[in-house]
Parts: structure tokens; sequence; C-alpha cells
């Protein structure tokens, strides 16, 4: 019975540890929307407060703080109470190389979404064309809030899914494996989005969830992963035109406008292009150049952190300092 709940380390077996921080989450998030949703309706006009929650972009902003918040401190409690190590662990420092790899990610990550789009319209799925009713001010506008709503978006999904729970499965599970667990819930929210595509946008969700654990694995730090993630959907909204993950209220005024002709299987639909085959192919071949490329790497310290237990004996690595940070 001992077995059943620790490992050889002595520690809570990574699928306790990743069972005891969803319990945790599950309850705090709960809490955090009932509580921020109950206060803003108290204290706001009804005008304001329907304004807020429904048309205004501070509630994709809001939305993202109270996913982001208690999965980062459930996190840091659970890497330090059940596993010793630092809020560093969690891929969040300012390591060496982290503003390189966040850039890096986010060309990684537009240039995959151009190239689903490229597969889209060399099949007849898309066409493209200028958006030339839009005011340079409105452009502007789209550009630079999108930009912060989808960075911030991609914070507090790469902290919920590639953060605690990703890395405690990778520290006694190999890659493959933890894959699966972290991938299949990050798509299944997305089915709650509109105009959902029935197969391919779980399919495709799925994938990119694989992709980008992959992303996190190649550095072991969620800078890069969090790049990526928010490239593809700054690209695929505010420049081409697409709905993202079939939300189009984020990005009204677009550089481009984007028209699907072809057949929903191919192109997404309303969903989007995240929605289609292309973009099956393209997140393919995005997730084999991130795996093969050279221009990626984790630092020995990162590295150490999430290649076993710790004090990880396969490495020689000494046990984390009992610190906070």
């Amino acid at each position: 019975m001992t077995d059943f709940f620790y490992n050889r380390a002595g520690r809570l077996r990574s699928v306790w540890r990743l069972a005891v921080f969803t319990a945790a989450y599950l309850a705090a998030v709960t809490a955090a929307f009932a509580a921020t949703d109950l206060v803003q309706a108290l204290i706001l006009p009804r005008e304001t407060y329907r304004w807020l929650v429904a048309e205004s972009g501070w509630n994709w902003v809001i939305q993202s703080v109270k996913l982001f918040v208690p999965a980062a401190l459930i996190g840091w409690g659970c890497v330090y109470v059940l596993e010793e190590l630092p809020w560093r662990s969690l891929g969040w420092s300012l390591h060496r190389g982290w503003l390189r790899d966040t850039l890096f990610g986010l060309l990684v990550g537009g240039a995959s979404v151009c190239l689903a789009a490229l597969i889209g319209g060399g099949f007849g799925g898309y066409s493209f064309a200028f958006n030339d009713g839009v005011a340079g001010a409105a452009l502007l506008r789209t550009v630079v809030v999108s930009g912060v709503v989808f960075l911030l978006g991609a914070a507090a999904e790469e902290m919920l899914f590639r953060g605690y729970p990703f890395q405690t499965l990778l520290r006694s599970w190999p890659l493959w494996a933890a894959l699966v667990p972290v991938s299949v819930p990050f798509a299944l929210v997305h089915l709650t989005n509109p105009n959902v595509a029935p197969v391919f946008t779980f399919a495709n969700t799925v994938l990119a969830g694989v992709w980008l654990g992959v992303a996190y694995w190649r550095t072991r730090s969620l800078w890069f992963p969090l790049g990526v993630h928010a490239g593809w959907n700054w690209v695929q909204g505010a420049a081409l035109g697409s709905p993202v993950s079939g939300i189009t209220k984020i990005t009204p005024d677009p550089l481009l406008r984007m028209a699907d002709a072809g057949p929903h299987w191919l192109g997404g639909g309303a969903y989007g292009i995240e929605g289609g085959a292309a973009c099956t192919l393209a997140l393919l071949l995005s997730t084999i150049f991130i795996w093969r490329t050279r221009l990626l790497a984790a630092t020995p310290e990162l590295r150490q952190y999430t290649d076993g237990e710790n004090p990880n004996s396969e490495t020689g690595g000494a046990p984390a300092p009992l610190n906070l940070l």
C-alpha cells in the first residue's frame, strides 16, 4: 500500500500529486469566479456589468487572471510542499535566454498559423484580402489590445496545462505518456467555444496540446510555449482575420479579411483555421520542427528539475535548496 502512494524517492507518486493539484485548483478557481462575479454584480451598475461581461475586452483579461493566479499559487504550493522544489522549477523564472525563447516562440507560432493558411489557401479552402475599410487607429487598437489579451490568455493556459500538472508527470513518466493527461483536458475545455467543428476541434486541440507540450519539453521553460501559443492566436486573429477558436470579438478590425470558401473539414468554417485539416498538417509539421531544431535547449538547472524526482538520482543532481523562490 505504501508503494501504491509513494515512489522510491519517498515522495507522493506523480499521479496523486496531479490529483491534489486538480482538486485544489478546481475548488480555488470555482471560488474565484463566483466571488468576482458576485462583487462585480453588486458594485457595478447593471449596464456597466453587462458591458464588462458581454462586450468589453476586459472580461477576457479578468478571466485570464482568474485562471492564472490559482494555477500559479497552487502549483507553487505543490512543488514546495510535495516535491521540495522552488518557484523557479515551474519555468517562469527569468533564466538565461528567457526573452530569446519568448520572441522565438512568437515567431514560430505566427509562422505556423501562416503555414496553415497557406495550406488551406493552396487547396482552395481560404482566400484573403486586405481589410480596406478599416481605419489605421482601429487596426492599431485591434493589434495592441488583442496582443495583450492573447498573451494573458496564453499565460493562463500554459500555467494551467503545461505548468505543474505536466511537469510533475514528467518527473516520473516518459514524455509521450505525460502529454496525454494534459492535452485531452486542454481540448475538452475548448469544446465550449462558439462554432465548434465537432471532430477537428477536438483532434486539433489535442494536437495543439502536444505541440505546446513538446515546446515546453525542449526548453523546460514556459516562456517558449507562451510565445508559440500567443503568436499563433495573435497572427491568426489580428493579421489573418480568422476566428480564434471560434471567437471574433477580440479582433474586430484585423489587417486581412479571411473567407472560407472550401469544405468545413479543410478550413474549419466559422470556428476558424483551427477547425480544419489545414491546421492539422501545419501543427504536425511545426511539432516536428520544434522537436528537431537545434535552436532550442534547456538550461542544466531547468533540465534537472524535470528529468526525475528531486534529488534526481539518474543525473546525480543534488537536492534543490529549500527556499520559496
